[in-house]
């Protein structure tokens, strides 16, 4: 028995489902991830359709009918989706001129999505694992936890659907059966064809999942990583300085390993900033975006390396990074918000350490939280997760011992000095404005700029703490340019 299927959909959805269908005289089945999350005991994000006609006039009546709102998706293949209060109904036409919905099923991806059951509500309601239409043995895989492939064409058909492969190993941590591992690898370079935003919804996919490290590990040993990020793969063999224990590929994918730990239980790492930090990471897209980080935080090494006096260094590896991330991720067309964010995160990966090595010899001072603070904005609590992972990753016989302890107290000690010194100076009104360096006779331009940052880094250091001795400090500044 397959519990509660009519349960876990509004009725007002289900009942106009069944009036269209009946108005239109078509067949409809629920299908695909739908039945796979049903038959898993998975709460299903959304139901998804199958009809044998009208597919997308099926859909705007329906839309029309719970007053939802119609989105074509594909007027070729007949696609379309109905958005209702949070549930998005998904129509599809039969596939490739299919009559029968097991014609259907057989042209789907994977045995596990080729699995259909009758929309009927009375069916629905004491649904029936017998009543489940799987011509491809998609049950038995899903029993199993194997993810096959229901022919290798299909890869040809669209290769995308290599990516997707690994996106359900990632979602659901089944195994790709070997048939279909070895088609993976025979028709891999077809992805060149599938446009960068359809390949960049599935990596974001598999990135986002829980099991996003094992994910990409199986997606380099069959070399379809190399193939969509060659610049990545050029730290593999690439040794690092005695600190580290792993060239600089594995050490990038060990900091995504690190960064699922961290993101799964921020305050064990650190355990005085929990409350901000799980604030900070309620957001899903601060999540991705810092794995995403984890794994390219070191993107620039190769392009940098060098051996100096009888060492290897990666001097200016962030700066270099950061830039080649950009290109990267405009190749794949990625959001102007995450390419910034990102590539923001990779530009500072080194500043925490950096801090860590003053904080050892005269602590942390205002000056430097401050410079830290505008740098970061609203991604410090971030900067010191991906500092973390990174630390995390390099166990080599050199690493100072106590490298994690020093993170977590230097965090503490920059909040603290944030919210006491820097924050208060930066969310108050200038003690001095533009209009004032005017009446003294200066012309604007990016010369205003230095003397507020001056300005800055004096009343955070408690230098200056009114508007007299501010103004008193330009005149001296300005005397002896």
């Amino acid at each position: 028995m397959i519990k509660n299927l009519v349960k876990r959909y509004p009725p007002e959805i289900l009942q106009a489902i069944s009036r269209v269908a009946s108005d239109l005289r078509v067949e409809v089945y629920v299908v695909g991830g739908t039945v796979r999350d049903w038959m898993s005991g998975i709460e299903p994000r959304d139901l998804d359709l199958a009809v044998s006609g009208h597919a997308l006039e099926f859909c705007r009546i329906l839309a029309r009918d719970i007053s939802g709102t119609f989105v074509l998706l594909d007027s070729d293949e007949q696609t379309a989706r109905v958005a209702w209060k949070g549930h998005d109904i998904d129509v599809a036409l039969f596939r490739s001129g299919a009559r029968e919905i097991e014609d259907d099923l057989v042209k789907r991806d994977f045995t596990i999505n080729a699995m259909a059951f009758p929309f009927d509500l009375s069916l629905m309601e004491h649904a029936r694992i017998e009543a489940v239409i799987d011509p491809s043995g998609g049950r038995h895989d899903l029993q199993q936890k194997i993810i096959r492939v229901l022919h290798p064409s299909s890869f040809v058909d669209d290769p995308l659907r290599i990516l997707r492969a690994f996106r359900f190993f990632a979602e659901t941590g089944f195994v790709i059966e070997d048939k279909t591992w070895k088609a993976i690898t025979d028709y891999r370079q077809l992805l060149s064809s599938v446009s960068p935003e359809r390949i960049s919804y599935e990596l974001h996919c598999i990135m986002g999942s829980k099991q996003s490290y094992h994910a990409f590990w199986e997606l380099k040993k069959s070399g379809v990583l190399g193939d969509l990020f060659p610049e990545l793969m050029l730290g593999a063999g690439l040794d690092q300085p005695s600190s580290h224990h792993l060239d600089v590929f594995q050490h990038n994918l060990e900091a995504l390993r690190w960064m699922e730990v961290i993101v799964k239980n921020p305050a064990q790492f650190y355990p005085h900033q929990a409350e901000l930090i799980e604030t900070y990471l309620a957001d899903d897209k601060r999540r991705l975006q810092l794995k995403w980080a984890s794994l390219f935080h070191d993107l620039g090494k190769p392009a940098v390396s060098r051996i100096r006096d009888e060492r290897i260094t990666f001097y200016n590896h962030d700066q270099v990074g950061a830039a080649l991330f950009k290109e990267l991720a405009r190749r794949l067309r990625w959001s102007n918000e995450i390419v910034e964010r990102i590539s923001r995160f990779i530009s500072l990966h080194m500043w925490p350490f950096h801090l860590s090595n003053e904080q050892r010899k005269k602590g942390v001072t205002p000056r430097a939280c401050l410079k830290l603070y505008k740098s970061a904005g609203q991604e410090l609590p971030g900067l010191f997760l991906l500092a973390m992972a990174d630390s995390l990753a390099g166990q080599g016989p050199g690493k100072p011992k106590e490298m994690e302890n020093e993170l977590r107290t230097l965090y503490d000690q920059v909040v603290a000095v944030c919210k006491k010194h820097v924050e208060p100076v930066l969310s108050a009104p200038r003690l001095v404005t533009g209009k004032d360096l005017i009446g003294m006779g200066l012309t604007p331009g990016p010369f205003f700029k230095d003397i507020f940052n001056m300005l800055e880094k004096a009343q955070v250091e408690g230098i200056i703490k009114n508007r007299k001795q501010a103004m008193e400090l330009v005149e001296d500044f300005c005397a002896n340019l």
